[in-house]
């Protein structure tokens, strides 16, 4: 748990917003660093931007909908376009067609849903003058590169980041949340030259600065520093993160199909089914899951990310006291599921369904009552004596301490069925 941040761990679901310029190309959000684009051909997306749609009420309804407590906005990403009014730049959404502060409205929205205002914000900027052309710049192959660089100041553009976090964090009221994104020094990224980490961004100052202002927010791991959690990427760890031996808070950010932004011609979505099982796993080894949706460029969702978010949603109405506030437990579950627990309750994921039996290892005389989650229907339990042989109808013999629960044979028609075990005092 996060002592200035409880709410963290019991929320376990938000909702990540990937927004800029790339929605207009709509062709992933690395697009200027794919495809080479020089910050003057990629002008033309500055002076089209228009998000005539956009309606951040719609945003914060679809992602309390799908039972998400938080969501996390992308102030400016890589290509260093900001959605708010800075008062450091002409790059911004204000100056665009659209003419609007979309962060102003963000956060009005999300709090008029109750959800908890988070931030994104790069380290990096491909835009900005001053900052130094490297290995993920879109001018890396520029011949010119290394003459361009001379002229370029990190510490002005250090100034400048800094900056703009204040601006973020002293005129939108409390933010609770904070991702910022990412060092890549020569250590851990060996494939990129001029790598940056703590000292180009001056992350001990910007950090020191961010808890002045707003002392009760949390801060990700990607400032070369440490942070309040660690962020895995597009993958699920195989267990409690640790950092230096001591387990850590941690949130898996994660896509609906692979891309962060709008992404029109990926048609790669993860199914339902697979979305929350995910979910689950995280919370299941005491993680949270930061789900990303892409708006498009005229900032609604895409309809394939609606139907994703109303079908996670649909679950959530069933099963979200298996999630909110719950962790890891002690026992090992059996193969195809995992375990979730909340204070006396203990949760039984089933990613697969089983033929009527399934078998608890350890948990025989420890539980008072079963049911399934998803309609509180009884589950009958059995204990079988490790010498019983299996004969004709008669299952064999489970190990000593076994619990065997009975279960229908039709799989109830949700995601994910969940059994929820009362467990007796004092276990």
């Amino acid at each position: 748990m996060i002592a200035q941040a409880p709410w963290f761990t019991e929320s376990r679901f938000g909702m990540f917003v990937h927004w800029g310029l790339y929605a207009l190309p709509a062709r992933h959000e690395w697009v200027m660093n794919r495809e080479r684009i020089p910050a003057e051909e990629y002008e033309k997306y500055f002076q089209h931007f228009n998000p005539d749609l956009y309606d951040p009420r719609e945003w914060a309804r679809a992602a309390k909908d799908a039972g998400m407590k938080y969501v996390v906005l992308t102030t400016k990403h890589h290509e260093g376009f900001c959605l708010w009014d800075s008062a450091l730049t002409d790059y911004k959404s204000t100056k665009t067609p659209s003419g609007q502060d979309l962060v102003a409205q963000y956060v009005e929205a999300l709090r008029e849903f109750g959800l908890k205002v988070g931030f994104y914000h790069s380290l990096i900027d491909w835009h900005h003058p001053d900052f130094t052309i490297d290995g993920f710049h879109p001018e890396r192959d520029n011949p010119e590169a290394e003459k361009l660089n001379e002229g370029r100041d990190m510490a002005r553009y250090r100034e400048y980041l800094h900056g703009q976090v204040r601006e973020l964090l002293s005129n939108y009221g409390q933010i609770d949340y904070l991702f910022f994104d990412f060092s890549y020094t020569s250590e851990d990224h060996k494939d990129i030259w001029g790598g940056k980490g703590r000292e180009a961004w001056g992350s001990v100052e910007l950090l020191k600065m961010v808890r002045e202002l707003q002392p009760g927010i949390i801060v990700n791991d990607r400032l070369d520093i440490p942070g309040d959690f660690a962020t895995p990427e597009q993958y699920q760890p195989s267990g409690p993160m640790v950092v230096d031996g001591v387990e850590v808070p941690w949130e898996a950010c994660q896509t609906l199909n692979g891309s962060w932004g709008y992404d029109r011609d990926n048609l790669d979505y993860k199914s339902v089914d697979l979305l929350v099982r995910m979910l689950v796993d995280g919370v299941s080894k005491d993680g949270n899951l930061l789900l990303n949706v892409g708006p498009t460029g005229r900032g609604n969702f895409d309809p394939r990310a609606v139907e994703s978010l109303r079908g996670i949603g649909d679950w959530m109405k069933l099963h979200a006291r298996a999630i909110y506030g719950a962790g890891p437990a002690a026992w090992t579950p059996p193969a195809d599921t995992r375990y979730t627990r909340r204070g006396d309750r203990l949760y039984v994921h089933l990613f697969a369904w089983p033929f009527e039996y399934v078998h608890l290892p350890e948990l025989a005389g420890k539980v008072e009552y079963a049911q399934l989650l998803n309609d509180a229907s009884e589950v009958a339990m059995l204990e079988i004596a490790p010498d019983r042989e299996a004969i004709n109808t008669t299952p064999g013999g489970q190990p000593a301490g076994t619990l065997t629960l009975k279960l229908p044979v039709q799989r109830p028609d949700v995601a994910v069925p969940v059994v929820e075990l009362f467990l007796k005092p004092g276990v």
